[in-house]
């Protein structure tokens, strides 16, 4: 493996390895880069400012200076995503710009980029970052976790919930399906097919990209779909949405860290991903887990045997999907037991969401019992610096975790 292969020790390496690319047009660096920003496309007149950046035309120095600027941030709850959403005007509707962080030289840049900033996050010296989103986070959200000394933020981004926290409706009734994660909720599709047309702006979703031609895939065509995303200040484990037993596991299906063609509009009219292109998500960094449930009926007896699928999906600035060891080795011969509501994994610092695949008429709906909770009155200052900030009538625009 050459050195332009590795990852880079340092920003100063990575700034000048990229240069160099520049300069050489290794791998048609040159070629792709000058292409994606010749063809930006304008952003939305009504782009927040802090969002804004310019690509066009822009030279190598100004890419240098921006991962330079990204690198050193200061971030609290919510303007670390600025950067990402800064960067990904490069790709807005723009196949070239899509091409050049996907593709060859631009996505190992971006992987390179991705893992310095997560060594970073694992080091001590990310302690300061904690201090300000516990300060911003607040005593009233901070009571949910447990009080630690975290020695460094991707530490802190993986806490622990308090105890008591969070308790699992129904443990008991395997009929009952619980939330995968703190998260929100919307319907994907009903029906999948390999190639389902969502039913807004006809998308399509295809379930064997998704699950890496997994022989379980077939098991979820004609079912039902849950996009469950996680915002920036949100607990970020994910946990079993059914108990039973897990019979497949991946954690390492690869994939590229950045490439959302239209990243302001994942958040669509206050419904998070409601018609937006799931195929996408098969082409980032992701895991799954199959759980082998078992079915009631009335009486609360058995009503056959079924299969659950939980996909955690690495989008923006992830660059891995975190099992823990049990659920790392599960197969139909020696299945790994799992309770309803048992973690099975983390995001560490990145964009994160969970989709939950249910077989043919066996989740036709979201549905609450009275006295459950289907959300929160927010806080003004909560509800602008993650929902707001309107692009093309779409009001909410921050669906991914930082």
């Amino acid at each position: 493996m050459s050195r332009d292969d590795e990852y880079s020790e340092s920003l100063e390496e990575f700034l000048a390895k990229i240069a160099r690319w520049y300069e050489t047009d290794h791998e048609g660096f040159r070629t792709l880069y000058d292409a994606a920003v010749a063809h930006v496309v304008p952003m939305p007149e009504d782009t927040p400012n802090e969002v804004r950046c310019d690509w066009k035309n822009r030279n190598i120095r100004f890419l240098c200076d921006f991962f330079r600027e990204w690198y050193h941030w200061e971030s609290g709850v919510n303007n670390g995503l600025n950067y990402i959403e800064k960067f990904s005007w490069i790709n807005y509707e723009n196949d070239y710009g899509m091409v050049f962080v996907t593709r060859g030289p631009g996505y190992k840049m971006t992987a390179d980029f991705t893992n310095l900033q997560g060594r970073w996050m694992d080091s001590p010296e990310s302690k300061d970052l904690i201090k300000k989103w516990v300060a911003e986070l607040g005593p009233k959200r901070m009571a949910d976790y447990k009080v630690a000394d975290w020695p460094n933020f991707n530490a802190f981004f993986a806490r622990e919930l308090a105890d008591g926290k969070r308790p699992i409706d129904a443990k008991d009734d395997n009929s009952v399906v619980v939330a995968s994660a703190d998260c929100v909720i919307n319907m994907i599709v009903d029906e999948l097919t390999d190639t389902t047309p969502i039913p807004v702006k006809t998308v399509t979703m295809n379930i064997r990209q998704l699950l890496d031609d997994s022989p379980y895939a077939a098991r979820f065509l004609g079912g039902t779909a849950v996009s469950c995303v996680l915002l920036p200040d949100s607990y970020h484990w994910y946990h079993a949405p059914v108990g039973g037993e897990v019979v497949e596991s991946r954690d390492d299906i690869g994939g590229q860290y950045y490439g959302m063609r239209n990243f302001a509009e994942l958040l669509n009219k206050g419904n998070v991903g409601y018609g937006y292109d799931y195929a996408l998500f098969s082409n980032f960094r992701r895991g799954y887990v199959i759980i082998r449930t078992r079915y009631q009926d009335a009486q609360g007896g058995p009503d056959g045997e079924g299969y659950v699928g939980l996909v955690p999906v690495g989008l923006n600035s992830i660059g891995s999907v975190n099992f823990l060891d049990k659920f790392k080795g599960g197969t139909p011969s020696t299945p790994v037991p799992v309770e309803k509501g048992e973690k099975v994994g983390n995001f560490q610092y990145g964009g994160s969401l969970n989709i939950l695949l249910f077989e043919p008429g066996r989740f036709p709906a979201l549905q609450l019992l009275q006295g459950q909770r289907i959300g929160v009155l927010e806080q003004l200052a909560r509800t602008a610096g993650l929902f707001t900030s309107p692009y093309h009538n779409h009001p909410p625009r921050r669906p991914l975790a930082p």
